[in-house]
């Protein structure tokens, strides 16, 4: 019975790199016409073996946006921070068309989600302040940050249980913003500047992590106090953070490039040097698999580790270079945006 199964699955696998190409993607810019073909480094693992080979994709946004983070809408649309231009992109992947909100004079957007309002949330360093946009009008609105907080250089954003926004600043801050009432407070991180990814908990709280600091923090949403842990490496310099659903805490490492987890339940950390010579974890994302997903500016790649086998498989990026400084996705799919190729690249399960 097994070699049957495993002409199949050949035979599938072969139908998707021949036939692969939707409407959309053929609609897409010369340069970017034909999806790129990207080989993955195998690595035996039960999430490979259930996911196989994504087919990738890259859109085209426009020149000079550099594309910095990455959000997925319900719909299946892409919302991504244009920072050079000071807009909000929206990708149609039906269609491979884009079109730019401005968010304002000065604006030089950093991170993007989706919120529970279903509209896109920026967290913007050129305004200092944390603006929405509607999804349907594109009507913008904005919350400065106090005056005492200037400069504050916002990063990123993510929701409590409570539907409180809270977001990092690299200058040194985090903070809190009630969309309800529009109070916003904003509290010292320890040890000063470098608080950069944020993520959810599974119980409704946060954790934030600091890339100058190199540590992750918990925090109590209701007081803002904070539970300081340090990984094993010293100054690994923690930059993103990715909560998966058995509340383990996932990290990319910039400075010793590595992938880490925490986990509460035991308390301890496990930490592993990504492949390469000289690999460098910016974003790191857990998908609906389980699977954890790591972009690596030193090798020019995205990573995908299984934590079951602790084995990793490496897609090289067709854009040189490519920088992924933000990886996010949906059943199906995985996100990420090439700041440095102007494009968003996905990673299709079909």
């Amino acid at each position: 019975m097994r070699l049957p199964v495993m002409f199949l699955l050949i035979l599938a696998l072969l139908a998707v790199a021949c036939g692969g190409n939707d409407d959309a993607e053929r609609t897409l810019p010369t340069d970017t016409e034909t999806p790129a073909s990207v080989t993955a480094t195998p690595q035996p693992s039960p999430t490979a073996m259930v996911l196989g080979s994504p087919h990738i994709v890259e859109y085209a946004v426009p020149p000079g946006s550099a594309p910095h983070d990455v959000a997925p809408a319900p719909d299946g649309t892409v919302w991504y921070t244009a920072q050079r231009t000071g807009e909000l992109g929206l990708l149609d992947p039906a269609t491979g068309q884009t079109v730019h909100i401005s968010l304002g004079a000065g604006s030089a957007p950093h991170g993007v989600i989706v919120g529970p309002d279903g509209a896109p949330w920026v967290t913007d360093g050129g305004l200092n302040a944390i603006v929405r946009v509607e999804p349907v009008t594109h009507e913008v609105a904005v919350w400065p940050l106090p005056a005492d907080r200037p400069g504050a250089n916002l990063n990123t954003a993510a929701f409590d249980g409570a539907g409180r926004l809270w977001f990092t600043g690299q200058a040194g801050i985090y903070g809190r913003l009630d969309p309800a009432s529009g109070e916003i407070v904003v509290f010292d991180a320890p040890r000063g500047r470098g608080p950069y990814g944020i993520t959810t908990l599974p119980d409704g709280g946060v954790a934030f992590s600091s890339l100058a600091g190199s540590y992750i923090a918990v925090v109590d949403i209701e007081t803002g106090d904070l539970n300081v842990l340090d990984p094993p490496t010293p100054g690994a310099g923690a930059r993103r953070v990715w909560a998966d659903p058995a509340g383990r805490l996932w990290v990319s490492q910039w400075n010793a490039g590595q992938l880490a987890m925490f986990d509460p339940a035991t308390g301890g950390w496990q930490e592993w040097r990504l492949p390469g010579a000289a690999p460098m974890a910016y974003a790191v994302y857990v998908d609906w698999m389980g699977a954890v997903w790591v972009s690596d500016f030193g090798g020019n790649a995205m990573h995908r580790f299984d934590p079951q086998t602790q084995a990793f498989t490496t897609f090289p990026l067709p854009a040189q270079p490519a920088n992924v400084r933000q990886i996010l996705g949906r059943e199906g799919e995985i996100w990420g945006a090439q700041s440095a190729a102007d494009r968003l690249i996905v990673f299709r399960y079909e």
